[in-house]
């Protein structure tokens, strides 16, 4: 790709150069050296890539199944599996070549403290941005989701937010009732950004021993089925991030550029790639190529000149349905 071209894909993300508005979303890339075995592939086609989630403390994960696939996509239910923030940031991200492209942390807990700690271990290091992974059960509380309950996921950024100078960006559940209202709320918390969608909960059920196929009953689903869901997503948040210039990264079901120019038009800044890795692991530079293509065919010359240029239809629907 010419000079020219890498200059029409790069974007800013909360002062952050990407170059390109790809990125490889937590839990498909490992800790980013996960596809580096492939031949041909290569982080630098990526603006950003989100590390394997990671909590304080070392975790095993779910018991097995933890995957299965399902049509248009695939369930899992790994459980978090890492080893801990510590480890991470002392063994692994040493081994990290920076020059190549963006590295942002990803964290979870099942407290609040667990949060702040793990967010304390990586503002000490040299990741560019710290993802907040709100999909995970506070045990203080029963068990509820914090990306569930809007004033749960407002209480976990501020509070880390407090204990970081680096930009944070909030992953939302689309398992909620109102992701506008939760987009609020964390924004007056202090997010500097969103990732849009985190996967839909589902079950796949084995008939002949009629029990679930994954060990842990229920899992995420990420794939093409989802994409629908989250593009909507995408443009709801949209409409509550644009007056305070807050960008957002669109995911769920992008396998090529043509799904990833859907999420930048719905009002995404970057847009993300997991699934697809797992059956295509090259297939960033054909959608990088597809962006600059389409940007060419309508006289345009950045990404951000897309982001959130949906028209709407006028005509109002009778229903919705």
């Amino acid at each position: 790709m010419n000079p020219d071209d890498l200059n029409m894909l790069a974007v800013d993300f909360c002062g952050l150069k990407f170059d390109t508005p790809l990125v490889l979303l937590s839990g498909c890339v490992g800790f980013g050296e996960e596809y580096t075995r492939v031949s041909g592939f290569s982080n630098r086609d990526a603006g950003a890539v989100c590390l394997k989630g990671t909590t304080l403390e070392p975790r095993l994960g779910n018991q097995p199944h933890r995957v299965c696939e399902t049509p248009g996509g695939m369930l899992n239910a790994i459980g978090l599996q890492n080893p801990g923030a510590r480890y991470v940031v002392d063994k692994i991200l040493p081994s990290l070549d920076f020059s190549e492209t963006r590295f942002i942390a990803n964290i979870a807990g099942s407290t609040l403290e667990d949060y702040v700690e793990v967010a304390r271990i990586f503002e000490d290091s040299p990741v560019d941005a710290i993802e907040i992974n709100i999909s995970c059960p506070n045990v203080k509380a029963g068990g509820v989701a914090f990306g569930n309950d809007p004033d749960m996921s407002a209480r976990v950024v501020s509070a880390v937010r407090a204990v970081t100078r680096k930009p944070l960006i909030t992953k939302l559940s689309p398992n909620q009732t109102d992701i506008q209202h939760s987009a609020r709320r964390c924004i007056e918390a202090g997010t500097d950004a969103f990732a849009v969608i985190n996967t839909l909960m589902g079950m796949a059920i084995d008939i002949e021993s009629r029990s679930p196929v994954l060990g842990n009953n229920q899992g995420g689903l990420s794939g093409p089925a989802i994409k629908p869901v989250a593009v909507l997503r995408t443009h709801q948040v949209y409409q509550v991030c644009r007056p305070h210039g807050i960008p957002i990264i669109g995911q769920g079901g992008v396998t090529c550029a043509e799904d990833a120019l859907e999420f930048l038009i719905a009002g995404a800044s970057a847009v993300g790639v997991g699934t697809a890795l797992f059956y295509d692991p090259l297939v960033l530079p054909r959608i990088n190529a597809g962006i600059v293509d389409y940007l060419k065919r309508h006289g345009m010359s950045t990404v951000a000149q897309l982001t959130g240029s949906l028209a709407l239809n006028q005509a109002k629907p009778a229903c919705t349905c």
